[in-house]
Parts: structure tokens; sequence; C-alpha cells
């Protein structure tokens, strides 16, 4: 089962590639603010919250509004960075929504997609990304070749890479790279299970050397004061944020979670 979603991950972005959906002609700058900064040295939950319209598991999420707009209501409600969808299939994303989110806010942004080619790192960079995402269990898996290759050609073009983990032997991987954040999965990719307990689990005894972010089925701030306790320093929601009625709230009780 993995493989196939896997698969059909990597497939979708082969075709938003093929059909010129990253060929972007424009040259946007990324945040005066540093990411990894702010998670140091802020005294409450440090939020990346999500931007995105659908997902695999939940299907249609939000329809299609003012990407711009939920931006600011998030940022609003205390949101210190946003990640913003621009994967097209299966997500609804677009580099297009993304543009429009940097071109009206000034904090760090995660461009989230599957990365699999050099030509999406460069539309992070043009479209005034701060972050890109790359899976870890792509490259385990082969799907992909070199994750060390494609970090340092992020880093060559000024980018930060966020590593998505699942696993522990995934954890440790991706602790042998030069990632600048690891993220931590607590959705299964095989089955689009949320385990919670996945972060506690791979942090269990775990000497602190990177930044750690909790990532899926976070809702409340009982799930954030959990997953702290567990060693996470920032946690990326979207999906709770996303459905709900005020956005700007619903970031305000999270972000005042501790």
């Amino acid at each position: 089962m993995a493989k196939n979603i896997l698969r059909k991950l990597v497939n979708n972005s082969q075709a938003a590639i093929d059909d010129g959906v990253y060929d972007v002609d424009v040259n946007l700058q990324k945040s005066n603010n540093d990411l990894i900064e702010i998670i140091k040295s802020n005294p409450h939950a440090t939020l990346l919250t999500e931007i995105k319209f659908a997902s695999p598991s939940l299907g249609k999420i939000r329809t299609i509004t003012e990407p711009a707009s939920i931006a600011k209501q998030m940022i609003e409600g205390g949101s210190k960075a946003l990640s913003v969808l621009t994967q097209p299939h299966l997500f609804n994303g677009s580099p297009e929504y993304f543009m429009k989110v940097r071109q009206v806010v000034d904090v760090p942004l995660l461009m989230k997609d599957i990365m699999i080619d050099k030509i999406q790192i460069d539309a992070a960079k043009k479209i005034g990304a701060d972050f890109i995402l790359l899976i870890q269990s792509l490259f385990d898996q082969k799907f992909l070749k070199d994750i060390d290759e494609f970090i340092n050609y992020g880093h060559k073009q000024g980018l930060k890479i966020l590593l998505e983990v699942h696993t522990q032997k995934e954890f440790e991987n991706a602790l042998r790279t030069d990632a600048d954040l690891i993220g931590i999965n607590n959705r299964n990719l095989d089955t689009l299970e949320i385990e919670l307990k996945t972060t506690e689990i791979i942090l269990e005894g775990y000497q602190k050397s990177r930044i750690i972010l909790s990532e899926s089925g976070i809702k409340t701030s009982d799930d954030i004061q959990y997953l702290k306790k567990c060693g996470a320093d920032a946690f990326l929601i979207g999906s709770s944020i996303m459905k709900s009625d005020n956005i700007t709230e619903q970031v305000r009780k999270l972000v005042n979670s501790y």
C-alpha cells in the first residue's frame, strides 16, 4: 500500500512538472524573519499553519477562497509561519496561491509539495519560499536517489529544508543529513491514519540536536501540550484550522496552548 500512495504522489508531481505548473516567471523575496530563531525565542507555541484546500485523506477541506485573506487571518491569530500547498493533484494547491500569499505577508513560508525534481526547487526560490519540504521515505524507498544532493541544491538556492519522517529508522537517517528542521508526520502515508503517539515514540531518548516539528492530526491545546512534552519544538497544523469557521480565533487558541 505504501508504495502505491507514495508512487501516486510522485506521479502527481511528475504530471504537474510536465504540465508546466512550476514554470513561474517571478522573483519574489523570501521573508526577513528566520523561523528557527523564532522557534527558539517564542514563549508560546510556534505554529506553522497550513493553507490547503484539499487532501488525500479528507478530500475537499474548504472551498477555494482568497489564500491571501486566509494567510492574514492566520497571522493575526499569532501564526509565525505558513505552509502553502503548491501541488495541484489531490491537494488543490498551486504556485499561484503561494505567490498571492508571499505578496501580502513577511513571515517565513514553506512551499509544501512532493519534491522530486530540481525544477520544483528552482520554482520555490522564484516564488519567495523560505523552506521546502523533502520526504525521507521517498529516498529510503528508492523513489528518489540522493537526498544530500537535493538538500545541497536547496541550500545553494538560499532555501532551508524541512525533512519529514514517520518512523524511527527514517528519523535516524534524517539526522545524518544537513536538513535544517525535521518534521515528524503523525500520519501514516500507507493507511492515511493519524496517531499523535508517533511523535512520542520517535523522540523517546532523543538527545536534542535539531529543531523538531510535529505534523498532522493536531487539533487542540491538549494535543500541543502533549507533543511539547514529547519534545516537539513547533507544530504544523492544517486541516483543523482550515475547517474552522473562525481561523483567527482557532489559531489564537492554539498559539496560547502554553
